[in-house]
């Protein structure tokens, strides 16, 4: 089975990695700057999500290889701390959204033909923090980014099902990793685990699921 994970060179990317290459999954994890983790079973990518040139340029690097599960990983927090009156500009939500949300389509818009290839299937990780079920205030743009990616996901699921391609959403938990604090609920592995799980039973007739890592489904 082959797998591509974007966002793998730390957190629960890189959990979700090492635990795919350790079951014997091949496994292509790609990263943002120019060096990559030393970790042994995982082919290496560099990719800028917000650049279509970096886009192409792993598709070609791939060629037609056909690819099983595709995970859009790569996200960013950056507004957990600003203040209503005087934080989140302009240049902030254009960076979230960027990664948060057009970097997902372009991903799944360069690999498509390598999902189709295989009948393969797509993980979003989204937030229940988009969910509008929870509303509580603060990190507007970071929520209205998972929100936006929850809607492509649906939407592609639509899109995507006569193509034999299912699409599924996750909340990955709250986990002890860099965006998510020292106090977080869940350890990356922990995460890494049960996506995994809830990746496997994804089918065409799941698609369009938003779940919880632990595949308890989320109201939307």
């Amino acid at each position: 089975m082959k797998i591509l994970i974007t966002g793998a060179n730390r957190g629960i990317g890189l959990a979700m990695a090492r635990q795919a290459a350790a079951g014997g999954m091949r496994v292509t994890g790609t990263h943002r700057g120019p060096v990559a983790p030393a970790q042994a079973g995982i082919d290496w990518h560099e990719l800028q999500v917000t650049e279509p040139a970096s886009h192409h340029a792993l598709a070609a690097r791939l060629g037609g290889q056909s690819l099983d599960l595709l995970v859009c990983n790569a996200g960013v927090l950056p507004d957990g701390h600003e203040e209503l009156t005087t934080g989140y500009p302009a240049g902030m939500w254009a960076e979230t959204f960027a990664v948060n949300v057009t970097g997902v389509f372009l991903t799944i818009q360069s690999l498509l033909p390598n999902l189709q290839a295989a009948k393969g299937k797509i993980a979003i990780i989204s937030s229940q923090m988009g969910s509008d079920t929870k509303a509580t205030g603060g990190s507007y743009i970071y929520r209205a980014s998972k929100a936006a990616a929850l809607n492509l996901g649906r939407n592609l699921a639509t899109d995507l099902r006569g193509e034999g391609i299912a699409v599924g959403i996750y909340h990955p938990g709250w986990v002890r990793t860099d965006m998510g604090g020292a106090d977080a609920d869940i350890g990356e592995d922990e995460s890494a685990s049960g996506l995994l799980k809830r990746f496997a039973a994804l089918s065409l007739a799941t698609t369009g699921c938003f779940e919880n890592w632990d595949g308890r489904p989320h109201p939307f």
